[in-house]
C-alpha cells in the first residue's frame, strides 16, 4: 500500500515559474513527504492562463526539490478543483494501492480536497501547510478564504449527488418504475 500526496495546482507565472501559492504548495509537499517512507506524488493542474499546464509546473519543480521523477504522476487536465478531485480519484483507483492520500494545497483550500476526497472513500490526511496569509495581503486572502466559504457546500453538494446518481444506477431497485 502507499502514501500519496496529492497537490493542487494555482498560478504559473507568465515565465513559467510558479506562483508564490503554488511555490508554497510544493514546498510544504516536500516538506511532508520527508515523513513518509517512499511517498508518491501526484500533481493535478491543467492548462493556466499564461499558457502552462500547472501539473507539469509543480512536477518539475518537485524534482528539483529532491523527488524521484519515477515517483511523479502527473494529472494535466483539471480546470477545478472538483475536476482535480475526481481526475486524481481516477488515477489513485486505477493503481488501486493508495492507503493514504496527502492534501498539499493552501490551507484555505485543504478543506475542501480533503472533503471531496474523503466523499470518494479515501483516508486523507491534511499536513500542515506554509502559510499563505503573510505573504497575500489581507484583501486577497479574504477573497480566497470567502470563496471556500461559498464553493465547499457547492462542491460537496455535486460529489454527493453524483455518488447518489452512481448508486442509483448500479442498482436496478433504485431506479424509477419505467425506466
Amino acid at each position: 500500500m502507499a502514501t500519496y500526496l496529492v497537490i493542487f495546482g494555482a498560478a504559473v507565472r507568465p515565465d513559467g515559474r510558479p506562483s508564490g501559492v503554488l511555490r508554497r504548495r510544493i514546498d510544504g509537499a516536500l516538506a511532508a513527504a520527508e515523513a513518509i517512507a517512499d511517498p508518491w506524488f501526484l500533481t493535478t493542474g491543467g492548462l493556466g492562463r499564461e499558457g502552462h499546464v500547472e501539473a507539469q509546473v509543480m512536477a518539475d519543480h518537485l524534482r528539483a526539490g529532491g523527488a524521484s521523477a519515477g515517483r511523479i504522476l502527473i494529472e494535466g487536465q483539471a480546470r477545478d478543483t472538483l475536476q482535480s478531485v475526481r481526475l486524481c480519484h481516477a488515477i489513485l483507483s486505477a493503481r488501486g494501492d493508495a492507503e493514504e492520500v496527502v492534501v498539499c494545497t493552501s490551507r484555505f483550500h485543504q478543506l475542501r480536497c480533503a472533503m471531496l476526497l474523503s466523499l470518494l472513500g479515501h483516508r486523507v490526511r491534511r499536513p500542515p501547510m506554509p502559510l499563505d496569509r503573510p505573504h497575500l495581503g489581507r484583501g486577497r486572502w479574504a477573497a480566497y478564504v470567502g470563496k471556500e466559504f461559498f464553493s465547499t457546500p457547492y462542491d460537496g453538494m455535486l460529489m454527493l449527488g453524483d455518488l447518489a446518481a452512481r448508486r442509483i444506477e448500479r442498482n436496478p431497485r433504485w431506479r424509477p418504475s419505467g425506466s
